[in-house]
């Protein structure tokens, strides 16, 4: 059985150099745009205000600007790599960014919609009873001023860093892997691995150990599961951005990548418990209601 999203690449120009092209081309477009935020801490160096010594080091970076701020340089390299890849697709692929997102005639942002208050209201619900159970692991950190920047900071720009990413692992490389390889499985194991350990440098995994790049990997597969699934990136869409705003929005800790001015703190320890839940309870929970309300059949001859 063919993949019909995974064929959509055979409609464009899929040489595989053109795709090798394609991601040093984004990597060059996020660096551009990080240049503002180097610059600024550069400045700072040189003022004396900043130790070069510590500056590879993301929660001493966010000591020397407040986190609005510090959320909007960070976000600026997505920014430019969407730029980058939109080009890239229409002028080295020539391909349309419908056929990049679905297999489907056009993009279903039904599907995007449900997945994100799908996911939105499960992560919600279950911050809601961890409060009831230990209130004493999160504090008020509610600030007007700051959360409304925050909040028109955070629905413009985090949508665009979790679909540049959707668009690059499970739409460009995935394709592209795709019919490079003829196969399913290549594409969907390795966009999975090689999304995993990209969040390596995420202070997360200082805190918590390696066993988080599990989780990360795992998160990598389920998004692969579901566009392999349903033939687009629709769904795939959604969730990214759901657990990204919810994160950014909702409950900030000082040991995690995205440190906001969130409306709670968690001041808990560290524990890998969340995510071991969500990975293997509620990830097998999400694949199932989609399967039934998508109507999904032929799960190996889709993945493998």
């Amino acid at each position: 059985m063919e993949n019909r999203f995974l064929d959509q690449a055979y409609k464009a120009n899929h040489s595989i150099w053109n795709y090798v092209l394609g991601i040093i081309l984004v990597v060059i477009g996020a660096l551009t745009f990080s240049l503002p935020y180097n610059l600024v801490i550069a400045n700072k160096i040189t003022e004396g205000t900043a130790d070069a010594s510590r500056v590879e080091d993301i929660n001493y970076l966010y000591t020397l600007l407040d986190s609005n701020t510090s959320l909007f340089y960070m976000m600026l390299p997505f920014v430019g790599a969407m730029i980058t890849l939109f080009i890239i697709i229409k002028k080295i692929h020539k391909q349309s960014w419908t056929s990049l997102t679905t297999s489907r005639v056009k993009i279903d942002y039904k599907r995007v919609f449900f997945s994100f208050f799908f996911w939105a209201s499960i992560t919600l619900l279950l911050f809601f009873i961890g409060y009831i159970i230990s209130p004493e692991q999160v504090v008020w950190n509610f600030d007007a001023k700051k959360f409304s920047i925050l909040f028109l900071l955070s629905i413009v720009l985090i949508p665009i860093q979790t679909s540049l990413e959707e668009y690059v692992f499970r739409g460009y490389l995935m394709q592209g892997l795709g019919v490079s390889s003829k196969t399913k499985w290549v594409p969907l194991l390795v966009t999975s691995v090689v999304f995993g350990l990209l969040h390596y440098a995420n202070p997360e995994v200082k805190e918590l150990g390696y066993g988080i790049m599990v989780f990360y990997i795992g998160t990598g597969l389920l998004l692969g599961i579901m566009t392999l699934m349903d033939e687009g990136i629709e769904l795939s869409l959604g969730f990214h951005a759901a657990n990204n705003l919810i994160t950014a929005l909702l409950v900030t800790a000082d040991w995690t990548a995205f440190q906001t001015a969130a409306i709670f703190k968690d001041i808990s320890s560290p524990s890998l418990m969340t995510e071991l839940v969500a990975m293997f309870f509620l990830y097998p929970l999400l694949l199932f209601v989609y399967a039934k309300k998508y109507k999904w059949n032929a799960w190996k001859e889709k993945l493998i």
